[in-house]
């Protein structure tokens, strides 16, 4: 009886799993709100896409996060980037070990804020979507860019992925696009050797037709019984890899609206929307369109700013004479990638432009055909809508911020939300990092770097952001700065503050013949200082540029400390130069690597006992703080510009 009990019970459990819908969740990256045809555009062509909002619902309220990092934590962990920590793009950088301080309580006196650092990787404690369908009985697999932990431990594996289709570092694709995409199996992610699962194809295969492939062969695999489809697409990021017939033709075409243009990134969202049409009719061959819920959404709003003139990452690509912007150049001239009009700013802001992205789900039977929501959703909803709508209960260890609105999906009700908050601390193109709550048709946004600067709009009569209503109503502003208030508090997010140490600074006084840079020599690059700070930039190669300085009275071991900034970020080393007689050829050197954004100190540590002799410094283009030599056992040496 006891045995037939238990056959029966498994029975159920299998007829149940087989009888439960897919789950696909396809993710574009940096796709902006006005970047397919049924939302708006007249330029793009995106067919696939657009016969898919027809038996989809499309919500008009749909954010994400400003950068592509976050915006994926919260999908797989359904919380706020302030409390799973992953707040800017950062999953591509090595992780932090345990116990490490992500927002210290001192900082040098010429700088006026405490800024926070991002987590760069989804803590394994996380219980993560593919793991709580994976207990359900669900076969998961996860195709693309991941970039929520560099390392094995934080790979898709660990968080619930029965397959798994990638590699690191991964901000964008693997092989410029193309094959050979120069993966290995096995070894340390970094810089100069990508690691993962991503194996070549034939010579110039494309990644997102590659990932489309990827994507038929999981589900063709997975008959029988339910599977989880979490494909993250490599388009439409940089370095903008493309197909030049694709872009050949874009390049005849002209947008009526006057709009877009941009004929490279017209091309890859055509190989985009070619690789969700793969996966629809792929669907529609195994017969279980019908029984599939299909998500379709961007990670963040559409990139307005790459490759313009005047930038700092553009400039550096102009004194490399990258052949990437050249091939831009030709093809697009001085566009950025998308504009997002009537939408103000783009990716990596927190104005609409930014946030603001297409979402459409679709389920057949349950979900109404072509119909349009504006309900106000974001990536914290994802988790707990799918399991809602596949009747599985929420793990009770998993903090949720994040709500159901499959009533909504299915046409049963609405979605009863006082506000959504999305949080940026970190500095961006224009402001200061702030964060911003939206309540009915107000947002207001709160920045951090001058306390008490707002910004108000009702977005439902100007959703381009141009009438800033902070000063005339400023019972509004009061009302949802209580509201940002607790949600600081509630999530335990760690904020910019002013530094309690901050002393403006006062220029030293010097001689009219002083050296302004302290006796640092500068080499292939210009180095001014102004305000207490040293600005270096490259005149010829980046990875030439050094700033040097004598240290024959300083002994090894020893730690060298700077505080940087670099608007593009990039790689650089310390190199240590004995100059003794008897080995006067001999180079010790450091490797570093300084992250594009904020205010960052690093150490780097010099393993070699005796004379340092000559120090140089190499950076990317940089604003250097202070640097600050420390011997074991000897006296710290500081130079504060």
């Amino acid at each position: 009886m006891i045995r037939l009990a238990v056959c029966i019970l498994a029975l159920c459990s299998s007829l149940y799993a087989s009888s439960q819908p897919n789950v696909v969740l396809f993710l574009v990256d940096d796709m902006g709100w006005m970047d397919c045809g049924v939302q708006g555009s007249q330029y793009y062509e995106t067919p696939n896409i657009d016969r898919f909002s027809k038996r989809a619902m499309r919500f008009t309220n749909a954010y994400a996060q400003p950068l592509c990092s976050p915006t994926r934590a919260s999908i797989l962990s359904g919380q706020y980037t302030a409390r799973h920590g992953i707040t800017t793009a950062s999953g591509h950088q090595p992780p932090q070990p345990e116990g490490h301080v992500f927002l210290k309580d001192t900082a040098p006196p010429n700088a006026p804020m405490l800024l926070p650092e991002s987590k760069n990787y989804l803590e394994p404690s996380q219980i993560t979507l593919a793991e709580t369908l994976k207990g359900a009985g669900y076969r998961t697999a996860h195709i693309g860019k991941w970039h929520v932990g560099l390392t094995q431990s934080y790979w898709p594996e660990q968080q619930g992925f029965d397959v798994a289709f990638h590699c690191h570092p991964d901000p964008g694709p693997p092989g410029e696009y193309f094959s050979p995409y120069g993966v290995v199996p096995d070894g340390s992610p970094n810089a100069r050797q990508r690691v993962g699962t991503i194996t070549d194809g034939p010579e110039h295969e494309y990644i997102v037709d590659r990932q489309a492939e990827e994507a038929v062969k999981f589900i063709d695999a997975s008959k029988g019984g339910p599977f989880f489809l979490n494909l993250w697409c490599y388009g439409v990021h940089g370095p903008w890899g493309h197909k030049v017939e694709y872009t050949k033709y874009f390049a005849e075409k002209k947008d009526p609206s006057g709009r877009q243009g941009n004929p490279i990134m017209a091309s890859m969202l055509k190989s985009v929307d070619e690789c969700f049409g793969r996966i629809l009719d792929e669907l529609d061959k195994q017969g279980v369109a019908d029984n599939t819920i299909i998500i379709f959404y961007s990670d963040n709003g559409g990139n307005t700013h790459s490759n313009v003139p005047g930038s700092g990452k553009t400039e550096a690509a102009e004194k490399f004479k990258s052949e990437f912007l050249a091939d831009w150049r030709k093809w697009a001239g001085d566009q950025p990638p998308t504009m997002n009009t009537p939408l103000r700013d783009g990716k990596g802001t927190l104005y609409e432009g930014g946030t603001r992205v297409p979402l459409m789900w679709a389920w057949a039977g349950k979900i109404q055909l072509g119909s349009l929501s504006d309900a106000l959703v974001g990536p914290i909803d994802v988790y707990p809508t799918v399991i809602d709508l596949l009747g599985i209960a929420k793990p009770k260890e998993q903090k949720f911020d994040g709500v159901s609105y499959a009533k909504v999906l299915k046409g049963e009700g609405e979605l009863k939300r006082a506000a959504y908050f999305n949080y940026h601390p970190h500095a961006g193109l224009h402001r200061a990092g702030g964060v911003w709550v939206r309540s009915g048709d107000f947002k207001l946004l709160r920045w951090f770097g001058n306390p008490g600067s707002h910004e108000l709009y009702n977005l439902r009569e100007d959703i381009s952001e141009a009438n800033d209503l902070s000063e005339k109503m400023p019972d509004k502003v009061a009302e949802l700065e209580a509201l940002i208030d607790g949600f600081l508090k509630d999530t335990g997010a760690l904020y910019p503050r002013p530094n309690p140490a901050y002393k403006p600074v006062v220029a030293k006084a010097r001689p009219a013949n002083a050296d302004p840079l302290d006796n640092w020599k500068e080499r292939g690059c210009k180095a001014t200082v102004s305000d207490g700070i040293l600005t270096m930039k490259s005149t010829g190669k980046p990875a030439a540029a050094f700033l040097g300085h004598g240290m024959a009275k300083i002994n090894g071991p020893a730690v060298v400390k700077l505080r940087v900034r670099s608007e593009a970020g990039g790689e650089g080393k310390i190199d240590s130069l004995p100059n003794t007689s008897a080995n006067p050829d001999i180079i010790h050197s450091s490797p570093l690597e300084v992250k594009a954004g904020d205010w960052q100190e690093l150490n780097i540590e010099i393993k070699d006992s005796g004379p340092l002799g000559t120090l140089r410094v190499y950076l990317p283009d940089s604003d250097i703080d202070y640097i600050e030599v420390a011997p074991k056992g000897g006296k710290v040496q500081r130079w504060d510009f």
